[in-house]
Order: structure tokens, then sequence, then C-alpha cells
């Protein structure tokens, strides 16, 4: 066995890439070296990596020569993966992407490793992995055991998506815009279509033929091929004035019968679920409450009388950390574990 894996973070001065490095060095990941690689613009930059103090120097991606390294963890946008990730994939280094741009190729494996481990086993096809939307990822973290249990025939969602999936220009927009309002200066939005600050936007990405926005198609498409393509899914993905944390509401009917009550034991037991379902005054999980932690939390948890064998539960996580970074370093340390090590 290695020492440790010679990892690059790509896209490291972003949100994620951020987070990406900070959960690298609290999980202890197994690193000989760590790279923080992005654009031009940010090359030369320090950053601090985990809390000992250690600062990395930021690579130019375009010069960035990926022979020799193990793992690059990408989360730059769809283009710049597209554009990127065959050549380090090429270089022998095991790519997992945090964008879309490879999520529905039938020869990437897109993993939440609590959902479908075994799937990892199909990325020797093109040496990449993907990782799901934020909103899909969680979703199905919770669903995962109940499916298991009863067999989901239908999801029916609605989002409320933190500003902080829209990356940095998202967070600072809601700031600027929620200080304009209260000192009576001009909001006009920049990064969203309409103000987001005490408003709520039922769109998130672009619109598709059907009427339906492509984050809605995302979690729809993805939903089918993490935990099942005989699933129905319909989505409303809405943007939310909170910074930090996804919440959802989610309707479920199932083929088999399942009570609110077998629905909480299963979910009491899951792996990345937290349950945290009083029917009282606070007794669930608000985004506020999420953020920083690694768990994916379930709270409203009741039986749905408008279909046979329904359910309704709410659902809140970081959408920085398990619905992006942290699955990535988790998608890392299971890859280490199945696989890399053996060829060490």
């Amino acid at each position: 066995m290695m020492s440790g894996y010679r990892v690059a973070v790509v896209g490291a001065t972003g949100n994620v890439g951020r987070e990406i490095l900070n959960i690298l060095a609290e999980r202890q990941f197994p690193l000989s070296e760590v790279a923080a690689v992005a654009s031009a613009r940010s090359t030369g930059d320090i950053i601090d990596f985990g809390d000992s103090g250690q600062e990395l120097k930021v690579k130019n991606l375009e010069h960035f020569d990926f022979e020799g390294w193990d793992i690059a963890l990408f989360s730059a946008g769809g283009e710049i993966s597209k554009l990127h990730a065959p050549r380090a994939a090429a270089a022998g280094c095991t790519v997992i992407d945090n964008s879309s741009a490879f999520r529905m190729d039938p020869d990437v494996p897109l993993i939440v490793p609590e959902v479908n481990a075994d799937a990892i086993e199909g990325y020797r096809a093109k040496n990449i992995i993907a990782n799901p939307n934020c909103s899909t990822a969680q979703m199905v973290v919770a669903l995962k055991p109940l499916h298991d249990a009863a067999r989901i025939k239908r999801i029916v969602v609605a989002t409320y998506q933190s500003v902080s999936g829209a990356g940095k220009a998202g967070m600072d927009e809601l700031f600027e815009q929620s200080r304009n309002i209260f000192v009576g200066d001009s909001n006009t939005p920049v990064k969203f279509t309409k103000q987001i600050a005490f408003n709520v936007i039922p769109h998130i990405d672009s619109f598709l033929d059907d009427g339906s926005t492509k984050e809605e198609w995302k979690m729809v498409v993805e939903t089918k091929k993490i935990l099942d393509p005989k699933i129905k899914v319909t989505a409303t993905c809405v943007r939310v004035p909170v910074f930090v944390g996804h919440s959802e509401a989610i309707h479920v009917e199932f083929e088999n019968e399942i009570s609110a009550d077998e629905a909480r034991e299963l979910l009491r037991e899951a792996p990345g679920v937290m349950l945290v379902d009083k029917r009282e005054d606070g007794g669930y999980v608000t985004p506020v409450e999420c953020v920083g932690d690694y768990a994916t939390f379930v709270s409203r948890v009741r039986e749905d009388p408008t279909v046979d064998n329904g359910l309704a539960l709410w659902v809140v996580s970081d959408n920085l950390r398990k619905g992006a970074a942290l699955n990535a370093v988790q998608i890392a340390e299971l890859l280490g574990r199945r696989h890399l090590q053996k060829a060490a």
C-alpha cells in the first residue's frame, strides 16, 4: 500500500474547491501531495489547506501536467471539465468531476457512495467518475433505504435551494441586495433573473422545450441513473434567499406498503442520514442548522393519504458538502479502498 495519494483539486479557489480542500484535511484523506489548480487569473494565489497552517500556491490548469497524479477532483464548471478532464484521465489520473458534463455518459459512473457504491466498477472505461447534482445527491441518500424496503414508483419533489449553489456571485448578490434594500439603494439583479433578497425564484439553470428547467431535468435523469430507471420523477426547483443548505419537500409513492413509523426506523439506521423528527415546535432541521455538517437530515416523515403507499418527508443538507465537496471526497475514499491501493 502507498503512504498516500497525489491529489489535484481543480477549481480550488471556488466555493466547492475550497470546501474539497477543507474536507480532505478534516477527514485526514491519505495524501502524499495535494495541488491547488485553477484558471490563469488565480495562478500564484495562496490558499490555506486545513488548520495546520499549510499553504498551497495555486497552479495554472492550462499548464498543469496530470502525469503521476492519482486523483483529480474537478469543480471548475462543465466547459472546463469537458476540456481538461479527458486530458487528466488520459495521463492516468482518475477524475472525479463535480460538473454536469459527464453525468449522463453511459461510460461514466454517477456515484453517491451510500447509494450505489458498486457502480464505481465502471470507472475504468473513461477513467472519469461523475458527482451528481447537489439536489439529487441529498434526495437519493434519504430515499435509498426506503426504495430498498418498499420500491419507489413515483417522486414529486419541490426544492428550496440556497444561493451558494450559484457560486460566490450568488452569495454576494443575496448579501448586497439585502443590505441595499434596507438602506434604499438599487437592488438590480445581476446573477439571478429576479430579485433574490426576500423573494423566491422558481427558475434554476436554463429552460427546456417542455417547460421544465435544466436543474429539474437533472434531478429526474440522475435519480433514475443512480437509484432505479423505473422511478418516475417530477421536480420543481426553486432558488431561495438562504446562503448555504438546500431543502426539499419530497412526496413518494411506493409499490408496497410502508408506514411512517417503518420509514423512520429505516432512516434512523441509514448511512449518511440523520433523522430529526419530533412532532413539536422546532423538532425538525432547517438549512441554518445543517451548515458544516456531513449528514443528510430528514424530518417531517408522515403518511400521504392522497395516494396508496405514500409518504412525505423534508430533507435538508449542506449543498457545498454532501451536495458537492463531501460526496467527491467520499468517492475518492471509495476509489482508494476498492481500486487504487490494489495497484499500489
